[in-house]
């Protein structure tokens, strides 16, 4: 596990692309309708004190208020690690962990879109926001991680509008269309299925419409949902139990669903595969996953997941490092400005400082 030996009451515990593959990513992600379950029994622990929930495609994070930081952390582990029926010896090092200062700054990269897979993804703040409304909701939030996620929303839109972070791709339906791309070289006249009606599925579906797909068909468990997506990017519906002979005539199948099993599997594509006699391209953008990864050994079939994504915007990374650069000196600024009063004043005391505003 990767530590931050500063001992304090502000902690963070998670994994991300960067520490876990998505297999591991997967086995610890918490689904959209269940995070308010999971974080108010991750407060219930006895040595957490507030806490949030952040769980996207890319990590899995908590983070909490406790006056024992160290004891606070194995306790979450032990939780996270028990409810995936997983052995701490086996997965412990995939976790990372933050206290006071460190949390904090690593809070503020993750909102101003810098510790992203697509860097300067836009998605993520939105996610934050509600992970933090979640917890609000349900009652798991205080007086430390209150003013601290306001501050944080606060240096996370400053960071965006004071930098050009957000130019080029800024979500991962973005990133997978411009993989596409990069695989078709062009995308005017391709045929598309979107597999499911949320928002990364949104993003991608309106990123293919802008580089031309010639016709998009939408498929979602929720047949309104579904038509609702359809109509924004001028596309067609398919009812989810009638997708798959539709596989036919596409060139291209990107995944984003909440499942938690394989709605693609590679039988259905062998037979697929013997009528088309022609590439199909599959990305699968869900975690866990929807598309069985044994389907990449199917005559013909190119399949890209999120560590794909993953290897492609480290190069974007490398390219904008300026910016990045930039965007680190505003966080430190606004860390060295504000964490002693977000982190460290009294709860009935009420500090402000320029730019800081700090209200219990």
């Amino acid at each position: 596990m990767a530590t931050s030996e500063t001992p304090g009451m502000f902690g963070c515990l998670g994994l991300n692309y960067r520490t876990a593959p998505v297999a591991v990513r997967e086995r610890f992600a918490v689904s959209r309708n269940r995070t308010a379950e999971v974080v108010a029994e991750l407060y219930r622990l006895p040595v957490v004190e507030e806490c949030v929930l952040l769980s996207t495609c890319n990590r899995t994070e908590i983070y909490y208020r406790a006056t024992d930081a160290p004891l606070a952390r194995y306790a979450i582990l032990a939780y996270f690690l028990g409810r995936a029926h997983l052995h701490e010896s086996e997965y412990r090092d995939f976790f990372y962990h933050y206290s006071d200062t460190d949390a904090l700054t690593h809070l503020a990269r993750v909102a101003s879109g810098l510790d992203s897979m697509v860097l300067g993804e836009t998605e993520i703040f939105g996610q934050l926001k509600e992970a933090y409304h979640t917890a609000l909701s349900v009652g798991t939030t205080g007086s430390l991680t209150n003013r601290v996620f306001q501050q944080v929303f606060n240096i996370g839109k400053k960071v965006r509008s004071s930098t050009r972070i957000t130019s080029g791709p800024t979500s991962v339906g973005a990133a997978a269309v411009q993989l596409a791309g990069s695989v078709l070289s062009d995308l005017s006249g391709a045929q598309v299925l979107v597999v499911g009606a949320g928002e990364v599925a949104r993003t991608t579906a309106q990123s293919l419409k802008s580089r031309g797909a010639e016709g998009i068909f939408v498929a979602n468990r929720s047949y309104e949902r579904a038509l609702e997506l359809a109509s924004v990017v001028g596309g067609r519906v398919i009812r989810f139990s009638e997708w798959q002979p539709y596989l036919e005539q596409i060139d291209i199948v990107i995944v984003s669903t909440s499942a938690p099993v394989y709605v693609v599997s590679p039988a259905v594509l062998e037979g697929v595969q013997q009528v088309r006699r022609r590439p199909l391209f599959l990305v699968d953008l869900s975690v866990p996953r929807n598309i069985d990864p044994q389907c990449a050994s199917v005559s013909d079939v190119h399949l890209f997941d999120l560590d794909t994504l993953e290897s492609m915007m480290a190069e974007t990374r490398c390219t904008r490092r300026s910016e990045m650069q930039l965007c680190e000196k505003l966080i430190a600024e606004w860390i060295e400005e504000c964490s002693e009063n977000l982190l460290h004043r009294s709860r009935n005391v009420e500090q402000k400082s320029e730019g800081c505003s700090v209200i219990g």
